[in-house]
This record gives C-alpha cells, structure tokens and sequence, in this order.
C-alpha cells in the first residue's frame, strides 16, 4: 500500500508514512517552499519549553520538530505511529527518546507532560477528536498543547490560488522530489479536506481546553492553535 486515502485507516498511514520515511524533510522543504523552518520554530515558540519540563511531540516523524524543542533543556518525547518514521528518527537522532504509538490511544499515564504538541499531523488520525481529548488526559493540570496545521487562508483570491498551487504544481514537485509521489496525493487530498480554523477550535474547547485561540501562518496556509488545561483539572 503507496496511498492512504481519506478515509485514513491507521495501517495504511502508517504504511504510507513508512515508505517515504527517508525522504520526508527534504521533500516537506521542497513542496513548503522553505516555510517549513519558518513554521517549525513559531510552533517552538508558541511551546515555549522550559529546561526541565516534560514535553510530548506527537507525530514527530524523525523527530526534526522534537529536536528543536530538545534544544531549550526540555525533556521530550517523540512519539510517531510509523514504524518506518521512528526508526529513522532514531538513526538520525540517537539521543532523542522515540516511542511508537497511536495518537487516539497515547501509551502514557495521566497528567504525565508540561506540553503536548503536534505538526501536520492531526488531520493524519482518523478520529483526531479522540487524538485531543487524548492530549488532554496525558497533560498535567495547567498544561499546554500547541497544534500546527495546514488549514483555509481567509481570503477567497488567496484560498483559489493555493488550491491551484496544490492540485496542479504541488504534484509535479512531488514527482520530481518524492521516491512516491502517491503518498503526496493523499496529503494534498488531506489539505483540501481539512476543516477550517474556527472548527479545530470548537475541538479543543469542546475537549475540556481552555484559553483556546489561533493564529495564522503565511496567509492561513497554516494555523497555530493552542489551549490550556483548566488548572483544577483532575488527571482525566
């Protein structure tokens, strides 16, 4: 199996994402345009990790978003649901903790991290409002979680065209960048059908987070959600 589709059962994901593991940066740089850096530390940014705290990076892939956040003396976890991702990741990064694990059913206790995040991943998991309530039961009371996803820049003119961009341009770069451009066509069909910014936020509130707001990123190509866990929270 090359393609997922979206109906994105877990195995064919993974499967998907195990067959383009060691390509998958340079590809991502590539079809980004080089905004994939720019969107990796404003996620880091809007983490804010603090030496000492316990962080959980969801769908880390080989763990180019965990590494980043590693950097501020912050403990973190880079959790990926390939099999192919994760042993990537621990070839490139040998000193990263990477754990093999579903997002909808997170193999940690309660109230275990400071910060939970994820990247281009939540439209990934095939029920992603059990992946957030998730997040939630895994953070400590007063917790952050921070979602970086692609999502619908607001202007109509700008929306056509970065439709176009992805329908008609992102596949031949993929062709010529990625070892299976099919994969590509799933994640560009995956974009599309991603809800719009306000929808992710009704999510996250309707989790149980708190303080939940958005920023866009490049136009709204990308939105940078985030939440907190009430402090009074018990560890469910």
């Amino acid at each position: 199996m090359t393609k997922a589709d979206l109906s994105k059962t877990p195995r064919d994901v993974a499967a998907m994402f195990d067959g383009v593991a060691r390509g998958y940066d340079r590809t991502n740089a590539v079809l980004s345009v080089g905004n994939a850096a720019l969107w990796r530390i404003a996620t880091v940014n809007a983490v804010a990790p603090q030496p000492g705290e316990r962080i959980l990076d969801i769908a880390a892939g080989t763990g180019t978003s965990s590494i980043a956040l590693a950097k501020t003396g912050a403990e973190v976890i880079a959790l990926d649901f390939s099999q192919g991702m994760v042993e990537e990741g621990r070839r490139r990064h040998p000193d990263l903790q990477f754990v093999q694990g579903d997002a909808e059913k997170l193999p940690f206790g309660d109230a275990e991290f400071d910060a939970v995040t994820i990247s281009f991943g939540l439209r990934n998991v095939q029920h992603p409002e059990v992946a957030i309530a998730e997040m939630l039961r895994v953070l400590k009371p007063g917790g952050r979680v921070v979602i970086c996803e692609f999502s619908r820049p607001p202007l109509g003119l700008l929306r056509a065209g970065y439709h176009a961009y992805l329908r008609y341009v992102m596949p031949l770069i993929a062709g010529a960048a990625s070892s299976n451009p099919e994969a590509y066509r799933y994640l560009f069909d995956s974009i599309r059908d991603w809800p719009e910014q306000s929808v992710l936020s009704q999510w996250l509130r309707a989790a149980g987070f708190t303080r939940v707001g958005y920023r866009n990123l490049s136009w709204g190509v990308v939105a940078l959600h985030r939440g907190r866990k009430p402090a009074g929270a018990s560890a469910h």
